[in-house]
C-alpha cells in the first residue's frame, strides 16, 4: 500500500461512511482484503494492528450524538447488510462540496438584481477557455428570484445552448410537466444548471457529453451564489451529476433518491434526470421520481390531492 496515500484513503472512507450513515445503512460487509487494509491504516496511525471487530467503526467516521455509529461486521449468511428505507426525510450533510464559496457579487438590491449582476458576470466568464470558444450562450439559469424551489441540473444541452435558456429540449419538456404535476408553473420555480456552458464535442459530433469534475469545479461558485440569492426551501438535483457536484457523491441516484439530504441548511431531493425518464418510460420509473417530488411537495406544505397522490400506481 503507498503510504502517502493513506491520509487521501481516510479522508476518503470517513466520506464513504458520511454518505451511508445518510441512507440509514448501520453496517458494511467487508471482504479479507478490505480488513487488512483497514489494518494497515490502522498501524500507520500508532494503533495496535488486531483483527477487525465485528462492531468496529469505520475509520475516519466521526459518530453524530445520536445517531447510531456506522460499522463494519465480517458478512454470514445470517446477517445481511440491511437497505435503507427509501420514504423517510433525513437532513444528514454528506459533502467537502459544501464549502465552496459563491462567485463573488454585491449583496445589495433584491434578490432579482443580485442575480442579474451575477448573470452580467457569468456572461463574459472564459474560467474554461475551451467551453467559452465551444458555447453559443451563457445559461445562467430562469425563474422566480423569490422561489421557494430550485431544480439543479448538469448543465446545458444543444437547444439550451442556441437559446440560452435551461432545460427547454425534450427532458426540460419532461421537467416542465413534472413541474405542472406538482401543480406548479415554471414561472413559480428556478431553475439552473452547474455548468453554465455546453460541454465541448468534438467538431461535427452530435449529442452532448457529461461536464468534467474540473469543470464542475470551476463552474460551481455560480450555482452556489444562485442559490444562496435565493435561499429556497428545498432543493431537487436532477440526477447523478448534479449529485455529484453539489454532494461530492459519487453513487447512483437509486442509492440516494427518497431522502432528503442537507444542502448548507437546505433541504435537498436527488432524483432521477427527465432524460432517464425519455430512456425508461415506465410507470415504475415515473413513480419513483413522482415518489420523490411527493416528498418535496410535504416538505413545502403544498396541496396534495388524493388524484395526485395515485399518480404511476
Amino acid at each position: 500500500m503507498n503510504h502517502a496515500a493513506a491520509p487521501e484513503l481516510r479522508a476518503a472512507l470517513g466520506r464513504y461512511a458520511r454518505l451511508l450513515q445518510a441512507q440509514g445503512v448501520t453496517h458494511v460487509p467487508l471482504d479479507r482484503r478490505a480488513r487488512e487494509v483497514l489494518r494497515h491504516l490502522a498501524a500507520e496511525e500508532g494503533k495496535t494492528a488486531a483483527p477487525v471487530p465485528a462492531q468496529a467503526p469505520v475509520p475516519g467516521h466521526a459518530a453524530p450524538p445520536k445517531p447510531a455509529t456506522i460499522s463494519i461486521s465480517t458478512p454470514t449468511p445470517a446477517s445481511p447488510m440491511p437497505r435503507p428505507a427509501p420514504a423517510a426525510a433525513s437532513a444528514a450533510s454528506l459533502s467537502s462540496a459544501q464549502t465552496v464559496r459563491g462567485e463573488s457579487v454585491s449583496a445589495e438590491g433584491t434578490k432579482a438584481e443580485r442575480l442579474a449582476r451575477l448573470a452580467a458576470k457569468a456572461a463574459v466568464c472564459r474560467k474554461c477557455e475551451h467551453l467559452a470558444s465551444f458555447r453559443t450562450n451563457v445559461v445562467f439559469g430562469e425563474g422566480n428570484p423569490e422561489a421557494a424551489l430550485m431544480f439543479v441540473g448538469e448543465a446545458p444541452g444543444a437547444d439550451e445552448d442556441e437559446q440560452g435558456r435551461p432545460f427547454i429540449g425534450r427532458a426540460g419538456q419532461t421537467l416542465t410537466k413534472m413541474i405542472q404535476a406538482m401543480g406548479l408553473t415554471r414561472e413559480e420555480v428556478y431553475i439552473g444548471n452547474i455548468l453554465k456552458c455546453r460541454p465541448d464535442m468534438p467538431k461535427g459530433a452530435s449529442g452532448n457529453r457529461k461536464p468534467t469534475p474540473e469543470e464542475m469545479k470551476t463552474c460551481m461558485p455560480y450555482i452556489v451564489s444562485q442559490i444562496e440569492i435565493i435561499q429556497p426551501k428545498a432543493l431537487v438535483a436532477l440526477g447523478a451529476t448534479a449529485v455529484e457536484a453539489l454532494l461530492d457523491a459519487k453513487l447512483p441516484i437509486s442509492r440516494l433518491r427518497g431522502k432528503f439530504v442537507d444542502f448548507r441548511g437546505i433541504p435537498l431531493m436527488p432524483t432521477f434526470h427527465p432524460s432517464y425518464l425519455l430512456h425508461n418510460p415506465t410507470n415504475e420509473t415515473k413513480r419513483k421520481v413522482w415518489d420523490d417530488l411527493l416528498l418535496v411537495m410535504e416538505q413545502l406544505n403544498l396541496p396534495i390531492s388524493e388524484k395526485q397522490r395515485g399518480y404511476f400506481l
